[in-house]
């Protein structure tokens, strides 16, 4: 065995070694967590954003009026569409949080529409209405439980990588910590729109209700 070959050997075998040590796999593991975690949270955005066109044409036919209302839901899905949603995103702060802004003026904007359509018996009566607004409720549901996933997953990789020895080697490979969502979006998610239909309504009539948490 020549002696290049032999040291390649050597430097191999103490790689494969001091790999566990270093945090190298478990870096990996946990990576590989946050962008699964992060790409059920845009699976969940993008269906909510699939949601709006319909609910706003709905609208339209009972309000047509209330543009300000209309425009404001329409522009902020452009805005949300607008974004390229990649899970490079999520290594980037600035576009995180621009991304976070955008989500947080369409859930706004959908709320105001909601409480708009209370003005509207007719449009609470459709049926296309309220199956986009259960719809949208559950939508909402599946955004919080995917964003308080993606929270945990990204504060277990954020602890982790800060550690020593694992620091030194995602400092190496360029794993740095990960951007979370801000307290205040918290606060914009809370309010989220949804939507109760009253089961004790008379036959016949439809009792829709918006419920603010």
């Amino acid at each position: 065995m020549s002696r290049r070959l032999l040291s390649a050997l050597l430097l191999s075998t103490v790689l494969a070694s001091s790999l566990p040590g270093c945090g190298y796999n478990n870096l990996q593991a946990k990576d590989e967590a946050v962008n699964a975690s992060w790409s059920e949270v845009l699976n969940q955005y993008q269906r909510r954003a699939d949601l709006v066109p319909n609910l706003v044409n709905v609208v339209k036919g009972y309000a047509s009026h209330e543009q300000q209302v209309l425009t404001e839901v329409t522009r902020a899905r452009a805005s949300v569409a607008g974004i390229q949603a990649t899970p490079e995103l999520v290594n980037d702060p600035a576009a995180f949080q621009k991304f976070q802004e955008a989500q947080s003026q369409l859930t706004g904007a959908l709320s105001r529409l909601l409480v708009v359509s209370e003005n509207y018996p007719n449009l609470k009566a459709d049926a296309a209405f309220r199956d986009l607004s259960a719809q949208l409720e559950g939508t909402e549901n599946r955004i919080t439980v995917a964003r308080n996933r993606y929270i945990s997953t990204v504060q277990d990789y954020n602890t982790y990588v800060r550690q020593l020895p694992q620091s030194l080697t995602a400092k190496v490979i360029g794993m740095q910590p990960r951007p979370n969502f801000s307290v205040n979006n918290e606060a914009a998610i809370a309010t989220a729109p949804t939507v109760s239909f009253d089961s004790t309504a008379p036959a016949g009539q439809s009792a829709p209700q918006a419920a603010q948490p």
